[in-house]
């Protein structure tokens, strides 16, 4: 019998050095590599390196053997091939060997410098095919899956390894080699015939699956069986060991101790207890230097700032030093401050209520978020202002998870820990300004916070317990209602803060801007200024438009600028007077104009009162008629409310032609054209009703309407005339253009009683409920 290695022929009978192997035994196809340390063996390996780099790999019988002899060394081992050789620096030489092919020792040659044999080349086996010899190589190829499943730390290579074997004999051989076996019992798997060799795998293999299954239930058992205190007792003796070792002594605690210290004077609910000593367990568990450490001890450091008992007593407030202060701070808003005023004093009697959230609506600058800094100041609480405007992120309100890196509460929560009481006034200022995106809607998250029926246990996602807000006074302030979400809306109780009256202008410069503003220029005792009643008038007319009082307190620090050079550059002069005649020294050109109202009796013509955000202003309502088919043409930017009030009066002109000497058939063969100038701005409503009657009945009656007349009021179709809205602002507006004849609604006439009397002043108000009444006052005979 003979084989191939590598091209060189080695047949029965053949002479190979001998390299005996302790504790080991080398089987076919198997790549392993050995340190060669015995003298012979290393001479033994240089032959065979020399010449084909063929040995025969034989176990010795006993390991502890330094120089084993013929007689020591078994007869059946494998001849080997060397892959790679390396001689090391302490004269030992390592060697990557594969195994070949089984061969049996015919003689042995114990020589001086190595062993050498002649040796018989073993043939392979092979299986002949049948259904009892499937089944036997299937059931050992099963039982070995099963061992290398139920084996810790099996190496999965091995597996994949074994599926790529196709020869029986290689893969018994294969199994033997990488399994748990003594060096006697592997001895015999390379001797033994292959049948035998299967039979003695599979009992072998059978039974240590049989004791790998015993052990891992036994192990489960066990686990099942130990308690949750003992496992953390278990534990916390380990991480003690563990700390000792790493050199973490007690002083390096401290910190632990201090928040621990820290947690048991807080009155915590059931919940936040429960959370907050598993959080500390967990902190003293883990190692300082992981992230989990600073997660844990952030949480915990929110948990102890957040106020959690501690609360400012609202029976101290006094109501008449509420009023007081409300007045201090802000004047006119008398309707706003008596409900303010109402909702405290329910507050002082029960101390709580449930189910009221204050939100002030109105424009720009009118005083919405110092109302709440009033409120805060009259009741004595903390007060903290949040601005919504822009915020689109649910996460802004509830927080983010803690497992994010960099997370923190949300807005809510971060105010609750600003002011360190449970019962605060919080401010959400520019509710109407929050928006939506893929990240979620505020405004829904809002509706939790602000439900007196769910924020007695608000939810932050980072806090993760309920948090009691219930306490706490939330005041919102918006610019306009309706882009506030219905069931936003519904949970709060809407305060409208109209815009300021000229009047109140005035007043709120000289009683509140003047002296703030003297103060923050440096203008004190020493220097005078005085600014004249015209001056301040002509400020709020002319160089302002707008509801609030933000810009005209731009308007005085620029005048007082400009009078703090002058101080500096002529000789420090120490007096000085602004007036209506030098106001433009300081301010410029007029930046604003207001109509003016003809005061000559014109046909077609009538004058009117309109209310804008900014305060109220006159309108000059023109009617023309032209030649053509009776349609109407409406101009001025009107809006459809306005333009259904056009037709609305056209319809009682056409209805009533008779009463008031119009030509029957007018609508046949003349055109209507209703302009109202300033066409830039736009106009809407209903309450220029009455006046674009009367500019049609006059244009169509050749009749002339007097000049010294305004009116506001909504017509109808049979000439009653209906309720309007801002009276107060109209008013001034009929002041400001020196009109003196007002009509207004019979319906609205009760309303006078609340309005000053430095605005009704010089004006002759006429109620009316019908058009016959209006015509008769303001048509000429």
């Amino acid at each position: 019998m003979e084989i191939i290695i590598n091209g060189k022929k080695v047949t029965s009978g053949d002479i190979l050095p001998v390299i005996p192997m302790r504790n080991l035994v080398v089987f076919p196809q198997m790549i392993i590599p050995l340190v060669i340390g015995r003298s012979k063996s290393i001479r033994a390996t240089e032959k065979a390196f020399e010449s084909n780099k063929l040995f025969f790999c034989v176990a010795q019988k006993l390991s502890e053997t330094q120089d084993p002899q013929i007689n020591e060394v078994y007869k059946i081992g494998v001849i080997c091939h060397i892959i790679q050789i390396l001689k090391m620096p302490d004269t030992t030489i390592r060697i990557l060997v594969e195994g070949i092919k089984r061969a049996k020792v015919l003689k042995y040659n114990n020589q001086k410098e190595l062993i050498t044999a002649k040796l018989e080349l073993i043939e392979s086996e092979y299986i002949p095919e049948s259904p009892e010899n499937s089944a036997l190589i299937k059931t050992l190829e099963t039982e070995f899956k099963e061992f290398a499943k139920l084996t810790r730390n099996f190496p999965e290579d091995i597996l994949i390894t074994y599926e790529n074997i196709y020869d029986t004999e290689d893969k018994v051989d294969f199994i033997a080699s990488n399994i748990e076996l003594n060096i006697d019992t592997k001895q015999q798997m390379l001797e033994y015939k292959l049948l035998r060799r299967i039979f003695y795998l599979i009992e072998m293999l059978s039974k240590e699956v049989e004791i790998l299954k015993i052990r891992k239930k036994i192990a489960g058992e066990v686990r099942s069986k130990l308690t949750k205190s003992q496992r953390e007792y278990f534990l916390n003796q380990e991480l003690k060991v563990i700390q000792k070792e790493l050199g973490l002594n007690e002083g390096e605690n401290i910190e632990v101790k201090e928040i621990e210290k820290k947690l048991k004077k807080l009155k915590l609910t059931e919940e936040a207890d429960k959370k907050v000593k598993y959080e500390l367990n967990k902190l003293k568990r883990t190692n300082r230097i992981s992230p989990e450490y600073t997660v844990s001890l952030n949480y915990l450091n929110w948990i102890i700032e957040l106020p959690w008992g501690d609360t400012a007593k609202s029976k101290k407030f006094n109501l008449k030093k509420a009023e007081k202060i409300l007045n201090e701070d802000h004047y006119g808003l008398k309707k706003i401050k008596e409900r303010i005023i109402e909702y405290l004093a329910v507050l002082k009697m029960v101390d709580k209520i449930k189910g009221q959230i204050l939100c002030f609506v109105g424009p720009p600058g009118v005083g919405k978020t110092s109302l709440g800094q009033s409120i805060a100041r009259a009741l004595e609480r903390k007060f903290s202002r949040m601005s919504l405007g822009g915020v689109r992120d649910e996460a802004e309100i509830r927080g983010h998870r803690k497992t994010y890196i960099g997370a923190m509460p949300g807005i809510i929560i971060q105010a609750m820990k600003r002011v360190g009481t449970k019962n605060p006034v919080i401010m959400l200022d520019e509710v109407d300004k929050m928006s939506m995106d893929f990240r979620g809607d505020p405004s829904a998250a809002l509706l939790e916070v602000l439900d007196p029926e769910q924020n007695f246990e608000f939810h932050d996602h980072y806090i993760e317990v309920g948090y009691d807000l219930s306490q706490v006074l939330f005041i919102t302030t918006a610019n306009d209602l309706y882009s506030i979400p219905i069931p936003l809306r519904d949970r709060m109780e809407v305060i409208t803060l109209p815009g300021y009256t000229e009047f109140e202008k005035q007043k709120i410069a000289q009683g509140f801007l003047m002296p703030k503003q003297l103060k923050n220029h440096g203008l004190n005792k020493d220097i005078k200024v005085e600014f004249s009643e015209n001056s301040i008038l002509s400020i709020i007319r002319n160089y302002t438009r707008e509801a609030g009082v933000r810009e005209l307190e731009r308007n005085i620090a620029s005048v007082l600028r400009k009078i703090v050079r002058n101080y500096l550059n002529d000789n420090y002069i120490k007096y000085f007077k602004v007036n209506s005649n030098n106001l433009s020294k300081y301010l410029g050109v007029e930046k604003f104009s207001y109509a003016e109202i003809s005061k000559e009796n014109r046909i077609g013509v009538a004058n009117g009162l309109a209310w804008t955000p900014v305060g109220g202003v006159p309108l000059e309502i023109e009617v023309a008629l032209l030649e053509g088919k009776g349609k109407l043409m409406l101009t001025g930017k009107l809006g459809d409310v306005m333009k259904e009030s056009a037709n609305a009066a056209l319809s009682y002109a056409r209805a009533h032609y008779t009463e008031f000497g119009i030509e029957k058939n007018f609508y046949k063969n003349k055109d209507i054209h209703i302009h109202i100038p300033e066409g830039a701005i736009p106009k809407d409503g209903p309450s220029a009703g009455i006046t674009m009657a009367t500019a049609i009945i006059s244009a169509l009656s050749k009749k002339k309407v007097k000049a010294d007349y305004a009116m506001t009021g909504e017509i109808t179709l049979m000439g009653d005339i209906l309720p309007i809205g801002g009276l107060e602002e109209k008013l001034v507006a009929a002041q400001r253009s020196k009109i003196n004849n007002i009509i207004i609604p019979k319906k609205n006439y009760k309303e006078l009683t609340e309005i000053p009397k430095q605005i009704k002043k010089g004006l002759n108000i006429s109620p009316v409920e019908n058009m016959q009444e209006v015509l008769s006052l303001v048509l000429e005979n």
